[in-house]
């Protein structure tokens, strides 16, 4: 292959690689923008009043059980708001590195070339997709309680199978540690996110099943140990987390729907489950999931498998457990299966791209069909491009509204007034102080009361600071 030869077959995957990285860009420079709401007022103040072992303990008495989760969130709030502004774009990174570490190591152990654009271009794409394909992109990136608890543990998850994959190849005590790292994390997983625990168990059980074919080889012995190890630490984590204090606290106020096993409850999960498959391929923009089909054409390398992820069963009876019959609309959480959903329309694509280039013999005829698969890659990306402007000005503007009241409480406060009025501001469907239907039920306005160190807050009226922010 001429230079000039190499240099038109890389130009189709840094155009992609360029699109896609600019809309992360943008993702990432809008964590700047991020403002307190919802669980925001509760983990700042709560991190601030008691730290990062008071929250934790907090979480696990009061709450909901969720340990991991809670340390997680008294580390991102220790320093007021940088850490949730900065949050998504160390997940960006994150995510975009464990995918290229992931196709690296895939194509290799094929014994392929893999070109470094092509594989950059397809691990901008798909967190791309990730993040404007879903139903709510704020939730899916910026708001830090939901990107703790659905979008981080998938990126965990990534990085965990990196490890085991890169012990595989190393000696016995490589191996042993990633056993041992499986298991503690799983524990730990199980103590972040039920949605996510329901997804990765059934996902490395479905791996202990394909190995088993293979349990008296080294390889097959090894991925079966690993699993196992990994479901059992999810299960120890779950089961910390099922019988905590804060987790039957929990239930008291949101009593699950009944016997998960009984015909009733298989037949809604059921019914669930299709209400979400209906959502991604039935919605107006469900097209542009495509492009994490042809992100992977454009690398053309063989694999000898691709799975079928399909959303797991298990995530949605986890959501009706935990938030009742509406539980599968709680959109943030699908991040625990649109992740591997993602990667396996990629993997497809790679099928696909393979094939492609055994019978296109042609320098040429491959060069056309690598720039019809890159417009259509693009053309997916911008269908994305509603979604980017809307979240930029939403965010936006409700930072400066956020700010302009903030910056009239705190005079207020500085004053020495013990009860203040407040705005709600809304995005993203999320929880704002007065929505509850009684003040005892408020806990958004008692958060918000308590981060601002005043006994209560009330509605703005034009004679309490003259409306709107």
């Amino acid at each position: 292959m001429t230079p000039r030869t190499a240099a038109t077959r890389r130009r189709p995957a840094l155009a992609v690689a360029a699109a896609a990285g600019a809309l992360l860009v943008v993702s990432a420079a809008l964590g700047r923008y991020v403002r307190p709401t919802s669980d925001d007022w509760c983990a700042a103040w709560k991190t601030r009043e008691l730290g990062i072992h008071g929250i934790t303990w907090d979480f696990y008495t009061t709450q909901n059980g969720r340990v991991a989760n809670a340390f997680l969130n008294g580390v991102t709030y220790t320093a007021g708001l940088l850490g949730p502004q900065l949050l998504p774009t160390l997940l960006l990174l994150a995510l975009t590195g464990g995918l290229v570490v992931l196709g690296r190591t895939l194509t290799v152990r094929t014994g392929r070339e893999a070109p470094l654009p092509a594989l950059v271009a397809a691990a901008l794409v798909l967190p791309a997709l990730l993040v404007y394909a879903s139903p709510l992109p704020y939730q899916t990136l910026l708001w830090a309680p939901a990107t703790i608890s659905h979008t981080l543990p998938a990126i965990i998850g990534l990085w965990l199978v990196n490890a085991a994959l890169w012990a595989q190849r190393r000696g016995r005590r490589a191996r042993r540690t990633a056993i041992a790292c499986a298991l503690a994390a799983g524990v730990f997983l199980g103590t972040l996110s039920e949605a996510f625990s329901a997804a990765a168990g059934v996902l490395a059980a479905l791996a202990a099943l394909a190995a088993l074919p293979r349990r008296r080889t080294r390889d097959g012995r090894y991925v079966l140990a690993w699993c196992t190890a990994g479901c059992l630490g999810l299960a120890a984590g779950l089961a910390l987390l099922y019988t905590s204090p804060g987790a039957r606290a929990r239930r008291r106020v949101h009593p699950p729907p009944g016997d998960p096993f009984s015909t009733t409850e298989l037949t809604a999960t059921v019914r669930d489950w299709l209400r979400v498959w209906e959502w991604i391929a039935g919605s107006a923009g469900s097209w542009v999931w495509l492009g994490a089909a042809t992100a992977g054409l454009l690398l053309g390398l063989a694999l000898r498998t691709a799975p079928l992820a399909l959303p797991p069963l298990a995530v949605v009876a986890a959501l009706r457990v935990g938030y009742g019959p509406s539980g599968w609309t709680y959109y943030r959480t699908w991040n625990s299966f649109l992740l591997p959903l993602l990667l396996a329309l990629c993997l497809y694509g790679l099928l696909a791209g393979q094939a492609l280039a055994t019978r296109l013999r042609r320098p040429r005829t491959r060069t056309v069909a690598a720039l019809l698969t890159t417009a259509a890659t693009l053309a997916a990306l911008a269908g994305l491009l509603p979604e980017v402007r809307a979240l930029t000005s939403e965010t936006r503007a409700r930072a400066a509204a956020w700010d302009a009241q903030d910056a009239r409480i705190r005079a207020e406060t500085a004053a020495g007034a013990t009860t203040v009025g407040y705005q709600p501001l809304h995005i993203a469907g999320l929880t704002e102080p007065f929505m509850a239907k009684n003040a005892a039920g408020d806990w958004a306005a008692r958060c918000v009361a308590g981060f601002y160190h005043v006994d209560r807050i009330e509605p703005l009226t034009p004679h309490r600071g003259g409306g709107t922010p």
